[in-house]
This record gives C-alpha cells, structure tokens and sequence, in this order.
C-alpha cells in the first residue's frame, strides 16, 4: 500500500470512472453504505460524471495514480429554497480503509463545498455504519434523526441516520 502521505485530491474526470465504480460496487457489496445497487461500469461511470451538474463535484483521492476513494456533492433537493444544502458521499476502497482517506476526503468537502454554493452538507447514514457515523460526527456533523424505514435493500426496510453540519454558522 503506497504511503497516504502521498495521497493528492483532485476533481474526478473520466479516467477514473472505473476505480470510481469498483470502489461503489465494493461498498453496495458489504451492504452497508447505500441503498444502490450494482454493478456500475466505467461507461456507466462516466456518463454519471458526464451527467453532473457544475455544482455538483466529484473528488477523488490518489496515492501514485491509484484511486484509493472518491467523494461527492450533490443538491439535497431540486426546491430553491434548498439550494445551499447538499448530500455528500464518501467511499473508500476496502483495503484502504482506517488510513484517515475518508476523514482527508470529507475534510476536502468541507473546505470545498462553499465554492460550489453549499451552506450546509447533510448525510444520510445506514445506523449500521458506525465507521460512516464516526467519519462524521469527528468532523463536527450532529445527528438531527433517523428516517425508519426509508428504503428496502435485498427486500429488508432499513433505516437512514441523518447527520447535518452548518459551515456557516457554528
């Protein structure tokens, strides 16, 4: 595993639709992350990076070209008055994890986000992520709710956790 010292974010672009993919594909695996399903091809990838609006970036983290993980925003609703709200996303590849990506990748986020427009993120948590929980809340998200039963994964209703962070006011 190449050094995370090393490790540079930059914005995503089409080459790195596949890793994008493949790293997607292993969270909806493990069941854990998203209500998704796969598998997501690096055409299918790229025609979702393609299909991004300008205010909705996709970063990626890269230690000696490897994509080790990716991350996202995107508007929390279509509604005006919603428009500096956005849902982030943070995926890491298995055997990158617990090397402080996720944290560098949400950080990225955060200083990010206002040059897009964003006032506030939001995530949308499984309660069973505890490494998804602890990402956020260490980078000062609080927790404002759960929705029960939100959605079916593998015909299962499972519920959301909703984490929030103001980058405006503290």
């Amino acid at each position: 595993m190449p050094r995370v010292s090393d490790l540079q974010i930059r914005r995503a672009d089409e080459n790195d639709a596949g890793a994008i993919g493949a790293i997607y594909d292993e969270a909806i695996g493990q069941g854990m992350a998203t209500f998704a399903t796969g598998p997501h091809t690096e055409d299918e990838r790229r025609g979702w990076l393609h299909g991004r609006a300008a205010t909705a970036p996709v970063f990626v983290a890269v230690v000696d070209g490897r994509v080790l993980g990716w991350s996202a925003i995107a508007p929390f609703s279509h509604r005006s008055w919603y428009s500096g709200v956005g849902e982030y996303t943070v995926y890491v590849a298995t055997d990158a994890r617990s090397k402080g990506i996720g944290g560098m990748l949400l950080d990225h986020l955060i200083v990010e986000a206002p040059t897009f427009g964003y006032w506030k993120l939001v995530g949308m948590i499984f309660p069973e992520n505890a490494a998804g929980l602890a990402l956020a809340h260490g980078r000062g998200f609080a927790g404002v709710g759960v929705f029960r039963s939100h959605g079916r994964l593998q015909g299962d209703w499972r519920d959301i956790s909703l984490v929030e962070r103001h980058l405006e006011v503290t």
